[in-house]
């Protein structure tokens, strides 16, 4: 039986900033259902690396595919950019992004949020796509939002309003770049329930995090990145059960004293 394809797969992937390497040569995949998650100390490379799968960053080396189609390139180097503004555009719209920070529009209630992508960059149909919109804001616990604004909610509804958003867009894979860091403890639940509840369902995840119960609890596959580099990788039971690196020891340790 022929192995799925990925996803998304990531191969030598190499990004600096001026004379700053961030990654350094880093391979990364997710099968269709597969949950990825990324751990590791700020500044390691983890949401640069979540970035770049998105396209939002430009990388200077490395391959990036989207179920099987390689990122087209012009250019080298410090000078390399994507090279089919077609192509990016449907890759982004396939991997939806959930940000630290929500960056929802301050202007439109919480059910225009959730509408606006499908409406203007995929050109779907308006009655289509309200009905999916209060759906997945149903899905996510906050159906009776839909005509407030944002700043009425609480960080934790604003993320699952967030969440709601990207799923709207009917993507591919999620990715998540630290989802519950700018959250206190008690709304963080809410949005790791919401996330733990996608997991079953068999959606594709990248997930960015600090909290190591959650990638435990969720991951098929976890990846421990230190400066720019893999430094171990596994499955949840091998790298929080048993790590081999000093370095990912080190680094659970004073997670779980924090």
């Amino acid at each position: 039986m022929s192995t799925p394809e990925p996803v998304i797969e990531i191969r030598g992937l190499h990004k600096s900033y001026g004379a700053l390497d961030v990654l350094k040569g880093v391979d990364i995949s997710a099968k269709r259902g597969d949950v990825v998650s990324l751990i590791g100390s700020s500044g390691s490379g983890k949401s640069t690396l979540l970035r770049c799968a998105n396209l939002l960053e430009e990388s200077q080396a490395g391959d990036i595919l989207f179920k099987g189609e390689p990122v087209i390139w012009k250019g080298k180097g410090a000078g390399r950019h994507p090279g089919d503004a077609r192509q990016v555009l449907r890759i982004r719209t396939n991997l939806s992004m959930v940000f630290q920070q929500f960056n929802l529009w301050a202007h439109m209630t919480i059910l225009q949020n959730v509408m606006e992508a499908p409406l203007t960059v995929l050109g779907r149909d308006r009655a289509e796509v309200e009905a999916a919109a209060r759906a997945y804001l149903d899905k996510v616990g906050i159906a009776d939002k839909c005509d407030v604004y944002p700043a009425q909610l609480s960080g934790g509804q604003q993320q699952r309003a967030a969440i709601a958003r990207a799923l709207c867009m009917e993507p591919e894979a999620l990715l998540f770049d630290e989802p519950t860091s700018a959250l206190d403890p008690e709304l963080e639940q809410e949005v790791i329930k919401v996330i733990k509840d996608l997991a079953t369902e068999g959606r594709t995840m990248l997930i960015v995090t600090h909290d190591m119960k959650l990638a435990a609890d969720v991951s098929d596959h976890v990846v421990f990145l230190h400066q720019g580099l893999i430094e171990e990788e596994g499955s949840p039971e091998k790298l929080f059960g048993s790590p081999r690196s000093e370095r990912l020891r080190g680094f659970l340790s004073a997670t779980h004293s924090a």
